[in-house]
């Protein structure tokens, strides 16, 4: 049963990471921008903040250098894509190419570096408690602020004007500006959350879930993130319940390869892709579901004289 429990419990580890990522894309997308340069980003993020852990020795400066590494690299991509309406998807696949290419080369200098001890973290009185205290009271602060975060963000956009003048903007932008509000400058906000909840999760990766720095360690994170808003039809709670689900597969290859289950690595490590693809054709099958819940506008450049 123990180890169950620390299989849930590194399953919720590994949910942050994708629900960190996936929360700043739906607030993207439901401004009507596309992103896929999550995978650039988080990389990015990734070097960032386990440079900013190596010389200052804390872990939050960390999380402040990816956050504004990728809010920098999501404004980028913005300025590009509102202002100069280069296409969403191509721009976000350059990005992703960039990201990778220049965290590799930013992190040449720290393939060896080592950061400190992390502190043991346990929620006092409740740690204890057998299996539950493993499974749900001994994690990274950020395990438990992802999950605020995400009710926050149902608040936000569903009980708040300015969730609701987002949502309009991604619906129908033409409309939102006809209103007055700033359609450009809302998207490039919404970009830059986006960018932002991405270079957190990067940096969470590489500073707290696996403390160290490897060429392309996020292994694919961003675009399952990507996946996940679709998966979770461009809803917070869903998208916190899918980021754990694709967490659980992920962590469930090293629980069967830890029993002895003679399986090649390959093939579990091939898991959390698989379940990603699984999910996303099924779901395909329904083309109607997926046109009502997606913003109307999504991936459609604005031309605020039309």
């Amino acid at each position: 049963m123990e180890s169950y429990a620390l299989l849930f419990g590194s399953t919720l580890s590994a949910g942050t990471v994708l629900a960190l990522a996936a929360l700043g894309l739906l607030i993207n997308e439901k401004a009507g921008i596309i992103n896929l340069g999550a995978e650039g980003m988080m990389l990015c993020a990734a070097i960032a903040g386990f440079a900013a852990v190596v010389h200052t020795g804390n872990t939050w400066a960390g999380f402040g250098a990816g956050m504004a590494v990728g809010a920098l690299l999501a404004g980028l991509f913005g300025l590009l894509v509102i202002w100069l309406n280069t296409n969403q998807q191509a721009t976000g696949l350059a990005l992703t190419l960039f990201g990778a290419g220049f965290s590799a080369f930013a992190g040449l200098g720290y393939v060896q570096a080592k950061l400190p001890e992390l502190p043991k973290y346990a929620i006092p009185g409740l740690a204890d408690i057998p299996l539950l205290g493993p499974a749900l009271f001994r994690h990274h602060p950020l395990v438990y602020i992802v999950v605020l975060l995400a009710i926050a963000m149902v608040w936000f956009l569903y009980r708040s004007r300015a969730g609701l003048v987002l949502r309009a903007v991604g619906e129908s932008p033409e409309s939102a500006h006809a209103l007055g509000y700033n359609v450009r400058g809302i998207r490039l906000a919404a970009v830059m959350f986006g960018g932002a909840m991405c270079g957190l999760a990067g940096a969470f990766i590489s500073t707290v879930y696996t403390p160290l720095w490897v060429e392309g360690m996020v292994a694919g994170r961003g675009w399952i993130a990507l996946a996940l808003t679709t998966f979770a039809t461009w809803r917070p709670a869903r998208i916190l319940l899918g980021a754990y689900l694709f967490g659980g597969v992920t962590m469930l290859q090293f629980h069967l390869q830890a029993s002895g289950v003679q399986l090649a690595s390959q093939l579990l490590s091939m898991l959390p892709y698989v379940a990603t693809i699984v999910v996303l054709v099924l779901i395909s099958r329904n083309p109607a579901w997926i046109r009502a819940n997606m913003p109307a506008s999504l991936g459609k450049p604005f031309h605020p004289g039309s």
